[in-house]
C-alpha cells in the first residue's frame, strides 16, 4: 500500500485531469438543466416531461458515454507508450464508430416511444412530448460523434480542448431557448417542442466547430495524420468499449427504471423528481469526471509500465471524491428546500424534491467510491466483471428494495431512490476489492525467504 505522502503527490495531477473532465460533463448535463429551469414557469407538465425524456435519453447517453470514452483509454495507453502515431488511426476509426452508434442510439430512442403508453405514465405528459422526444432522439448522433473528439483530447492532455467544445453547445442553448420556447419575431412561441430543437441545434454547431478545429488547428496535427478505416481498430474499439458501454447502459438503466417507477405517483413526483434530478446530476459529474481522470492515469501509467503507480493514482482519486460528496451530501440535507425553491415554484414539487434531496444525501460517498473503483478499472481494461457487479447492484439489489421502501415503508417517491442506499454500499466494497486484486499482481513481489 503506497504511502500517504506518496498518494498526495498524485492528487494536483488527478485534479489538473479531472477538472476540465467535470466541466465538460457538467456541460452536457447542463442542457437538460437549463430546459427545466426556463420550462418550469409553463407548469409541471412540461417539467414532468422534460424529466421523463432525461430518463430515457440518459439510458443513451450512458450507453455511448461508455462506448465511446473506451477511446480515451486506448488512446492514453497508446500515449503512455510513447506510440502517438496509433493515435490518428484510433480517433478516426473512432468518429466512424462514434456516428454508427449515435445513429443506432437515435433509432433506439425512437422505437422507445412506442412503450411509454405501456408503462403507467401520466397521458397529459406523454400528449405534450412529442416533438421534443424526437429532437433529443436526433440530438445522439451528434453527441456520440463529438463525445470521440472530446475522449481523444483529453487523452492526450488536453482536456480543456474537449471541454471548451462541450461548452459551445451549452452557450447557445440559452439563448436559443429563450427564442424557441417563449417566441421571438417572427418566430412564435414553441413551448417545450422549442427546447428540443434549441439542444439539437446547439450540440450539432458545437461538433462542427470540434471539426472545423481537429482539421485545420495547427495543434492537433498530429491527431489528423492520414489513416485508412481499419476493420481490425474498429473492432478492437467495440470489444473493448462494448462492455463498457453495457455497463453505463446497466447503471442508467436503473435510473430510468426508478424515474418509471415515480411517474406511477403521478405529474407532480415526476416534476418533482426532475427538480431534485437536475440538481443531483450536476453533483454526480464530480465522482464521474474524477472517475474519468483515473481511468486515463491508470491508462497511462500502465502503457509505460508504470505499474506502482495505478494503487497510488486510485487512493488520490478517492481522497478527492470523499471529500467532495461529504460536502455535498451536507449541502443536500441542509439545503435542499431552498435548492429546489430555486428552480420551481410549486409547493408540491418542492416538497417531493426536498424529499428526495435528503436520500441524495444519504449514498454520495458510496456513489463517489464506486464511481472511482470502476474508473481504475476501466484504465486497466477491466470491464465484463465491473458490469455484472453493477447489475447486481442497481437491478437485483437497488431497484427491487426501492420498490418495497416506497409502497410499503410508506416513503413515497423518495423510498425508489433510498433502495440504492445498500446497493451502492455493495457496488463500492466490490469495485474496489477488485481493483486491489487486479493489481496485486502487477506489484513487484518481495523475494521469498528460504
Amino acid at each position: 500500500m503506497p504511502g500517504w505522502k506518496a498518494v498526495t503527490t498524485e492528487i494536483p495531477s488527478i485534479a489538473k485531469l479531472a477538472v476540465p473532465l467535470i466541466a465538460g460533463l457538467a456541460a452536457g448535463t447542463l442542457i437538460s438543466v437549463a430546459d427545466a429551469i426556463m420550462l418550469a414557469p409553463l407548469g409541471a407538465i412540461p417539467l414532468a416531461a422534460v424529466g421523463l425524456t432525461a430518463a430515457v435519453a440518459g439510458l443513451l447517453y450512458a450507453g455511448i458515454y461508455g462506448m465511446m470514452t473506451a477511446l480515451s483509454v486506448r488512446i492514453g495507453t497508446a500515449w503512455g507508450a510513447g506510440e502517438e502515431r496509433r493515435i490518428p488511426l484510433i480517433l478516426r476509426n473512432g468518429l466512424i464508430l462514434g456516428t454508427m452508434v449515435g445513429v443506432a442510439a437515435a433509432a433506439l430512442m425512437g422505437d422507445m416511444w412506442l412503450l411509454l403508453g405501456y408503462l403507467n405514465q401520466p397521458p397529459e405528459v406523454i400528449a405534450a412530448m412529442g416533438g421534443y422526444w424526437t429532437c433529443i432522439a436526433l440530438y445522439m448522433v451528434p453527441y456520440a460523434v463529438l463525445t470521440a473528439f472530446i475522449s481523444a483530447f483529453e487523452a492526450v492532455d488536453r482536456p480543456w480542448t474537449g471541454t471548451a467544445f462541450a461548452f459551445v453547445g451549452v452557450a447557445l442553448n440559452v439563448p436559443l431557448n429563450y427564442i424557441l420556447i417563449y417566441g421571438f419575431w417572427p418566430i412564435p412561441p414553441l413551448g417545450l417542442t422549442g427546447a428540443g430543437i434549441s439542444a439539437l441545434l446547439a450540440e450539432s454547431i458545437a461538433l462542427l466547430a470540434a471539426l472545423l478545429y481537429w482539421r485545420n488547428a495547427w495543434s492537433t496535427r498530429r491527431l489528423r495524420l492520414r489513416r485508412e478505416v481499419d476493420g481490425v481498430e474498429l473492432v478492437e474499439a467495440v470489444r473493448e468499449g462494448a462492455p463498457l458501454g453495457a455497463l453505463y447502459f446497466v447503471e442508467s438503466g436503473s435510473v430510468t427504471a426508478a424515474t418509471m417507477l415515480i411517474g406511477a405517483f403521478g405529474t407532480v413526483a415526476l416534476a418533482g423528481n426532475e427538480v431534485a434530478m437536475s440538481v443531483g446530476g450536476v453533483l454526480y459529474m464530480v465522482p464521474m469526471g474524477v472517475a474519468g481522470a483515473v481511468a486515463i492515469r491508470v491508462a497511462q501509467a500502465k502503457g509505460a509500465g508504470d505499474f506502482a503507480a495505478l494503487r497510488r493514482i486510485a487512493l488520490a482519486a478517492l481522497s478527492l471524491v470523499t471529500c467532495w460528496l461529504t460536502l455535498a451530501a451536507i449541502g443536500l440535507f441542509l439545503f435542499g428546500h431552498a435548492l429546489a425553491s430555486l428552480i420551481s415554484n410549486d409547493p408540491a414539487v418542492i416538497d417531493v424534491a426536498t424529499g428526495i434531496f435528503r436520500v441524495f444525501a444519504l449514498f454520495q460517498i458510496m456513489d463517489g467510491v464506486q464511481s472511482t473503483a470502476l474508473g481504475a478499472l476501466r484504465g486497466m481494461s477491466d470491464t465484463r466483471w465491473p458490469a455484472l457487479v453493477s447489475f447486481i447492484a442497481y437491478w437485483v439489489i437497488s431497484l427491487p428494495l426501492g420498490w418495497v421502501l416506497a409502497h410499503y415503508g410508506n416513503l413515497g417517491p423518495a423510498g425508489i431512490w433510498a433502495g440504492f442506499f445498500l446497493g451502492l454500499l455493495f457496488a463500492a466494497v466490490a469495485l474496489v476489492g477488485r481493483f486491489r486484486k487486479k493489481t496485486r499482481f502487477l506489484l513487484p513481489q518481495p523475494p521469498s525467504k528460504i
